[in-house]
């Protein structure tokens, strides 16, 4: 079974995280409405089972919760992949929502990297501020080992480019994972 189950408690933040590659159910608690929503449709579209219980400093500000969830989901997804032995590696993904059309291109290769081009037009998602998204993102690559290319090409509204920003890397993610083959995809052997 590729899953994993982690917790990581610091003095700002206390998670706990369940992942499975090979779905389940989803149930997302960071207090945060906004990000359970992003968390809920990344995990849905990636075909993943994923479990997160996050209480952090929200009185401060969402920052380091956002930040420590993706830490944790990126460690999780790593764990979860093990050697990476058969996985197709890469994927790509373009979905609309609304009048936001945004592309994630992705690979697993174990060398981290995020090149993210999308401004948000809205400072503010309810409770939620539009710039951890990014955060979030750097965090999951980097932590995960993913080689991570994401781009709204065009939109007005920051709800609607964030959500396809998160449902377009879930379904790239649901097809990287997918095992297709018995070794590693990588003229190196390794990755």
């Amino acid at each position: 079974m590729r899953t994993a189950q982690l917790t990581r408690t610091t003095k700002e933040t206390d998670i706990r995280l369940t992942l499975s590659l090979e779905g389940g159910g989803v149930e997302i608690h960071t207090g945060i409405g906004f990000f359970d929503h992003m968390l809920t449709a990344f995990a849905f579209y990636g075909g993943l089972g994923l479990e997160v219980y996050a209480k952090g400093d929200l009185e401060v500000d969402g920052h380091h919760t956002v930040e420590d969830v993706g830490i944790v989901l990126g460690q999780a997804m790593k764990e979860a992949l093990g050697d990476r032995k058969g996985i197709r590696r890469f994927a790509s993904a373009f979905i609309p929502m609304d009048e936001a059309l945004c592309v994630t291109a992705l690979d697993f290769s174990n060398r981290p990297f995020l090149a993210l081009d999308a401004e948000m037009p809205q400072s503010r998602i309810g409770a939620y501020d539009a710039c951890l998204t990014e955060e979030f993102l750097r965090a999951f690559a980097v932590n995960s080992g993913l080689t991570l290319h994401m781009k709204c090409l065009y939109g007005k509204n920051a709800h609607h480019i964030t959500e396809a920003l998160f449902k377009s890397l879930g379904a790239a993610v649901r097809e990287a994972v997918q095992i297709t083959g018995t070794g590693v995809t990588s003229t190196k052997g390794v990755l």
